[in-house]
């Protein structure tokens, strides 16, 4: 019997969830199997996630998205939340994150993994003071392990730990000078237990004891990156190409493990950096799937980081990036609200689907034709039903009615598309209004 997905795929098993992926993706099973015992592609499916709709991460597949959810200690409202679930759902993100880190966070986790098909991740680092209701460096090497194996237990599909941040990261970190230090939250807050407490990183120290509980329960983990970069002129650096070299040997002892993994990637970087960084990372981390927060390609505009954001998530992707966190139009400011996550949610399936069709995915183009035969038609309705936001682009073309609704308010009679239809089928074209 299989404990993992990686397990069942050395052990030449397809499993059911092999199965889903494969129908999804245009593959066969054993194609799947075959990138899953690799490691090239992650199936994160926890044993203990019944209502999960099985996703694979990886080389040759659809670009996933990732959003994040979560209380504050500002903003408690768990009915807000459930509601940006809903509409992730309804979106058909791949992923919801739940990164609370106020109170006892496991009521909302658990109705998350209940209702919801999308992969659940966390990071357990921020739910350790509120679950052990302790002040961090009280906080022990033994107690963090406890919240990883409660969150493995109540069904979390991938967690998010900073193993990478060791001793030696840390001495490359303070050797070479950033503007923006630490802005990763679990790996400021590693960094400052590891001051603290003069002790190595326990996610690292205790690496194999980690793998032990994550391959119990399935759970794929998610090697942070501790040292992203935070602004632009911090990209590229020792810091964080040091903690890269540290994520690429974690990634073979996981392996060992069968414990599937995947790679988190920069945050802030200019746009002729992304494409180069996409490949170190496959390189180094032997091609693991590359998760990536952006990247964010300019400093200067907060308010539009959903676009910033983009951009850069769109060359990553189109280079090599197999996973994208969504970043909202909030980012650096606020908590998003259910508008901020709608913005955030669209952005981010843009630059996935722009890059699937760089990348050539098998169909990845193939919704792009249907809206280009609807829009050749002028079938408003059909465009409307293929449109990933159908709702806004109806109130959009119903703000300002058109007096004939075989064109829009833009161009009315003098609508390319209709006098090129007409021109063709024999017709003649008449301008003037009579």
């Amino acid at each position: 019997m299989y404990k993992t997905q990686m397990q069942a795929a050395k052990m030449g098993i397809i499993t059911p969830q092999m199965r889903t992926v494969a129908e999804k993706e245009y593959r066969t099973p054993e194609e799947i199997r075959s990138l899953v015992a690799s490691g090239t592609v992650a199936i994160p499916c926890n044993i203990n996630h019944k209502s999960i709709s099985p996703e694979g991460i990886g080389s040759g597949l659809r670009t996933k998205i990732n959003v994040n959810l979560g209380i504050s200690g500002d903003c408690k409202n768990y009915d807000v939340e459930l509601e940006k679930v809903n509409m992730s759902i309804k979106f058909g993100v791949e992923s919801i994150m739940d990164l609370s880190n106020y109170g006892k966070t496991n009521e909302f986790r658990t109705k998350l993994i209940d209702m919801s098909p999308a992969m659940i991740g966390t990071v357990p680092m921020y739910d350790a003071v509120g679950y052990l209701e302790k002040d961090l460096y009280e906080i022990t090497a033994q107690d963090f392990l406890k919240v990883i194996e409660a969150h493995a237990k109540e069904g979390v599909d991938f967690m998010t730990i900073h193993a990478g941040i060791n001793r030696r990261c840390v001495e490359a970190f303070r050797r070479d000078k950033r503007m923006m230090n630490i802005v990763s939250r679990g790996g400021s807050l590693l960094f400052a237990w590891m001051e603290m407490t003069g002790n190595e990183n326990p996610f690292y120290e205790y690496y194999d004891d980690v793998l032990e509980i994550l391959r119990e329960y399935d759970v794929t983990i998610s090697l942070g990156d501790a040292l992203r970069p935070g602004c632009i002129d911090d990209s590229s650096d020792a810091g964080q190409i040091s903690e890269l070299i540290e994520l690429g040997a974690l990634t073979k002892r996981a392996w060992e493990r069968d414990v599937q993994v995947m790679i988190e990637g920069p945050g802030h970087m200019a746009m002729n950096e992304i494409a180069a960084n996409m490949q170190l990372e496959k390189r180094i981390c032997h091609n693991a799937p590359f998760y990536v927060l952006g990247p964010i390609v300019t400093d200067i505009f907060p308010g539009y980081d959903h676009i910033t954001s983009a951009i850069g998530g769109a060359i990553a992707a189109a280079n090599g990036a197999d996973f994208l966190c969504y970043v909202t139009p909030a980012e650096h400011l606020r908590l998003p609200d259910l508008n901020d996550v709608k913005e955030g949610i669209i952005a981010s399936k843009i630059a996935a689907h722009a890059a699937d069709i760089a990348k050539n995915v098998p169909h990845a183009r193939d919704i792009d034709n249907k809206m280009a035969a609807a829009r050749h038609d002028i079938d408003w309705e059909k465009m409307f039903d293929i449109a990933v936001d159908g709702e806004k682009a109806r109130a959009y073309y119903e703000s300002v009615p058109p007096s004939d609704r075989h064109t829009c308010s833009m161009c009315g009679k003098m609508c390319a598309v209709r006098t090129t239809n007409m021109i063709l089928d024999g017709k003649k074209i008449e301008l003037k209004d009579k």
